[in-house]
């Protein structure tokens, strides 16, 4: 195993490197075009910053799976990752559709698309991957022998499933950082679990997004001089999605599956509250507002910069868990669950980013306050309306 190693560190060098020279190339193209977020009630950067950083991590992929195409052809690398080029996944598909998101997403941050043509788009991508074998087509069951096969279901359900995954993390996409550094750390603990695994398409897959994360959040982190857009949330979103099922088609199991959804679990459970909330509002799905996790983050009184380390923290804990179950077999596994579970009620609690009504308005930051002293004076909704808005 320690073999394969110099094979990884080299792609993902050129997923770093590749990404970290396009940024100033993919700026100058935004500006170009465009394609800037400028401040408003619903941004939280102070003057105007460029997205489509996307295109540049998109870039940094590209150029590392050609990397290891030509490996493949020429430098025997067929030996460590098993003729990865010629298994059943049809590896020119699975590009295709990424390019296919990542234009959906160019397209967006240029010209700002309806909810319903972006997601047309997101379905051809998600259809695209399907139809190159990213296909979740069964899974060993859980709670005994053989295993679990969806049949005709199958193609709705893994599209389903790889667009459930590009809109948490663009979802979660609203502070300078947040999505990169989250997408990092979860496939740092994947390829992790890949390695142990022995899934070697799913470890290149892992590092190639780590490469292109790591570079990116050179310019994002805070203060951010540019933003990855939907271009980059779709994009990550994506990637995820693919390694996540890249580790069951190869082993059948489960455990791949749960720990991406387990390290994953902020983003998603953020993005199920806010499909709730809007839905028992009565208000359209993809309509954005001020309630997400990180928004609750500032409003208890937490800078940008804070709020996301916060985040990464909390991600981590999840990813040592997810790291800890794909190790581990029979009642542990329940007991980590229950680890992580009460971990993250404890963080949501200790944090103060419960609801009001649950919280009977006491916040152990600043005791207890009159509501006509809260939020400096101002009126609950009229700090919802100056909050930053993102997705």
């Amino acid at each position: 195993m320690v073999s394969k190693l110099p094979h990884l560190l080299l792609l993902m060098a050129v997923a770093f490197l590749v990404t970290y020279v396009m940024v100033p190339v993919v700026k100058r193209l935004a500006f170009r075009l465009n394609a800037i977020d400028y401040p408003g009630y619903r941004r939280v950067n102070k003057t105007p910053i460029p997205r489509m950083g996307g295109l540049a991590m998109y870039t940094g992929v590209m150029a590392a799976l050609l990397v290891e195409f030509i490996g493949e052809q020429f430098l025997d690398w067929n030996v460590f990752y098993q003729s990865a080029f010629t298994l059943s996944v049809f590896y020119p598909g699975v590009v295709l559709g990424f390019t296919a998101i990542v234009i959906t997403g160019v397209i967006d941050d240029v010209k700002a698309l309806r909810p319903f043509h972006k997601m047309i788009g997101q379905i051809i991508a998600a259809v695209i991957l399907v139809a190159s074998g990213i296909l979740l087509e069964s899974i060993k069951n859980p709670f005994g022998a053989g295993f679990i096969t969806f049949g005709w279901f199958a193609y709705p359900l893994t599209v389903l499933y790889l667009m459930a995954f590009m809109n948490v993390i663009n979802l979660i996409d609203g502070l300078d950082g947040l999505a990169a550094g989250i997408t990092a750390i979860a496939t740092f603990t994947l390829f992790l679990v890949a390695l142990g695994k022995f899934r070697m398409e799913t470890a290149m897959f892992c590092v190639v997004t780590l490469g292109v994360t790591l570079a990116f959040l050179r310019y994002n982190f805070n203060p951010a001089s540019i933003f990855m857009g939907d271009s980059g949330s779709l994009f990550l979103g994506t990637m995820l999605g693919v390694i996540s099922l890249l580790g069951v088609i190869r082993s059948s199991t489960v455990v791949v599956l749960a720990a991406s959804l387990i390290i994953a679990a902020i983003p998603i459970m953020d993005s199920v509250v806010a499909v709730i909330r809007r839905v028992l509002a009565h208000q359209p799905i993809q309509q954005a507002d001020a309630k997400h996790l990180h928004h609750k983050l500032l409003r208890e009184g937490y800078s940008m910069r804070t709020s996301v380390l916060i985040l990464y923290a909390w991600t981590a804990f999840l990813a040592i868990g997810a790291f800890a179950i794909s190790n581990t077999a029979g009642m542990l596994v329940f007991v980590v669950f229950v680890i992580l579970a009460i971990g993250s009620f404890m963080i949501v609690w200790r944090l103060g980013i419960l609801e009001p009504v649950l919280r009977h308005y006491y916040n152990k930051r600043i005791g207890r306050i009159p509501s006509s002293h809260r939020h400096g004076g101002k009126k609950p909704e009229e700090v919802e309306k100056a909050a930053p808005k993102d997705n």
